[in-house]
């Protein structure tokens, strides 16, 4: 199943997160080494979020993700959410459909 995690920023996030950067993406290729995480990235023009696409069972490894993430236990992170997303079309899809 795919699983997205969608992170709420500070501010001034873009400045904040260098301190910790290299901790958080340490955190996040150990995630995507065991085939958890897909991809991951900031959001852009404005930096005010990021999302995150996770492959798993159940939501409990992306929770346990946000959960241990560097930027969110310093408070660079002000909410996040994990919501299931239904594949249905693509390579990778979870739940393909052909009509």
């Amino acid at each position: 199943m795919h699983y997205f995690l969608f992170y709420d920023v500070v501010p001034d996030y873009a400045e904040r997160r260098a301190p910790l950067r290299a901790a958080h993406l340490a955190h996040a290729w150990s995630a995507a080494d065991r085939g958890e995480l897909v991809l991951g990235g900031a959001l852009a023009d404005p930096t005010d979020g990021a999302v995150l696409l996770f492959w798993c069972d159940s939501p409990a490894p992306v929770e346990a993700f946000a959960n241990a993430d560097p930027y969110v236990i310093a408070g660079l992170v002000t909410r996040w959410k994990v919501r299931a997303w239904t594949t249905v079309v693509g390579e990778g899809a979870s739940t393909p459909i052909r009509s």
